[in-house]
């Protein structure tokens, strides 16, 4: 991989992880109209500049982690867990799985999904207000939602954010507890990936994975900022148009349709 493919993959990445429109369904996208082969390493890739955009949700998030360390905390490891446990027992039939088709299909459905909720779902009515009031419980079934984002398409924000919307939350609130659960669940599943894929990485590629680290944290940036601001005005429902025109835009690429 070249520096100018990691580079375009990295900023893709931060623009789109935070996003209920599926980062890795938009990298492996770009990778198919760039030409990049889903090799062993560039699967890596994607998975590792995960944590540039972590590392921008701890720059946005600092205070709020801070003075809600312990609890907060606990509440983010339980939700991880769902995710953790499918991740490692069915590593290799997820990644077997990383393919445009899958992400075309999934972008549809989520898409459909979105619209359906926001039609249905009265913000009125969410009894919690602020991310201190998700329970354990509440937070571990948060986490299954995020496990649905295991299949590439899907959106890990996206799966989260529906999960706190359906269990109480406000749209803010939901959000907010979808960048903050990324946290555990980036950070392991880069470490895994890593541990399993090693050997694929060398001299040259680490250069490749550093341009796509520092553009995805900086993109992350703007993204998360932009992304906060807009979810006080307005629904998810144009991230539901957009998940729907553009699988159906890639399936006719693929020559599906």
């Amino acid at each position: 991989m070249d520096l100018l493919h990691a580079g375009i993959l990295g900023i893709v990445e931060g623009l789109t992880e935070f996003l209920p429109i599926s980062s890795t369904g938009h990298l492996i996208l770009t990778s198919e109209l760039l030409g990049i082969p889903q090799d062993t390493f560039h699967k890596t890739f994607e998975v590792v500049i995960q944590l540039g955009s972590i590392l921008a949700v701890l720059f946005v998030f600092w205070e709020k982690l801070s003075k809600n360390s312990l609890n907060l905390w606990v509440k983010l490891c339980i939700g991880f867990l769902p995710a953790g446990t499918f991740g490692f027992l069915f590593y290799s039939y997820i990644k077997a799985l990383f393919a445009p088709i899958t992400v075309s299909i999934m972008l549809i459905i989520g898409g459909i999904a979105f619209i359906a909720l926001e039609i249905f779902h009265k913000e009125k009515e969410s009894p919690i207000q602020n991310i201190e009031k998700i329970t354990y419980k509440q937070a571990l079934w948060i986490g299954f939602f995020q496990a649905l984002a295991m299949i590439p398409g899907t959106s890990r924000s996206g799966a989260t954010i529906v999960g706190g919307l359906l269990l109480g939350c406000t749209r803010k609130v939901a959000t907010e507890f979808s960048f903050l659960l990324a946290l555990p669940a980036m950070v392991v599943a880069s470490a895994y990936s890593l541990y399993k894929s090693h050997a694929a990485i060398d001299f040259e590629n680490l250069f490749a994975l550093g341009v796509g680290f520092v553009m995805a944290f900086l993109s992350a940036l703007v993204a998360i900022k932009l992304f906060l601001n807009f979810i006080t005005r307005f629904n998810f429902i144009p991230f539901g148009i957009y998940r729907i025109l553009l699988g159906i835009v890639f399936l006719f690429y693929l020559d599906i349709l």
